[in-house]
């Protein structure tokens, strides 16, 4: 192991905070459902599954998108302590993605409110009207941002697995304690990662 490497894993034994943590993997389980109910509706056209599954869509859509805004919070009130201390190539890297990141639900969220707007109606959590209607987008508009909804969920699907290999990069190859400061282990020193 080279000097540097064991100065970064003896110096690191933090880990995020709880907030951080419940956070980022409730973001990351939302988005994979997100894409994996948007994949399976069309299979099920004209059937009940299909409305149903188009209405977990949404409703978990406002779920994102209250889970975005209190990470913003979160991040604006407490900021984001990296309990891991990276070379400056890899911290620049990794806030590179992790804006990007962002960026990519932000904007998905934006749109997928545009589309259910575009219907005319507020938006429903279980049957329930829940956002109203601020704009309505016209029809050929909808069919644009439908598309732009479809094209924003692979490319953030893309660099949220990037993300999630990197991970595991840090934690199989580099042997860092990124992944495991994730995960939320108490003494994370005590885990042995060159096992």
């Amino acid at each position: 192991m080279h000097s540097t490497q064991q100065q970064t894993n003896s110096q690191t034994s933090a880990r995020y905070d709880l907030t951080t943590i419940a956070l980022h993997w409730m973001t990351a389980a939302l988005v994979i459902v997100q894409f994996a109910t948007a994949r399976i509706w069309p299979l099920f056209e004209g059937d009940e599954l299909e409305t149903d599954l188009f209405n977990v869509h949404l409703t978990l859509g406002i779920l994102l998108s209250l889970v975005i805004v209190g990470r913003l919070i979160w991040w604006l009130l407490f900021g984001e302590k990296q309990p891991v201390r990276l070379p400056a190539m890899q911290r620049l890297a990794a806030n590179s993605v992790h804006g990007l990141l962002y960026a990519l639900v932000v904007g998905q969220v934006g749109i997928g409110y545009l589309i259910g707007w575009g219907l005319g109606q507020p938006i429903n959590i279980a049957g329930i009207p829940a956002v109203p209607a601020l704009i309505v987008v016209s029809g050929e508009n909808g069919h644009i941002l439908e598309g732009l909804h479809g094209d924003v969920a692979w490319i953030l699907m893309a660099v949220a697995g990037l993300h999630a290999v990197a991970a595991l990069i840090h934690h199989y190859i580099i042997r860092d304690h990124v992944l495991l400061s994730m995960l939320g282990w108490r003494n994370i020193d005590e885990r042995r990662i060159d096992a």
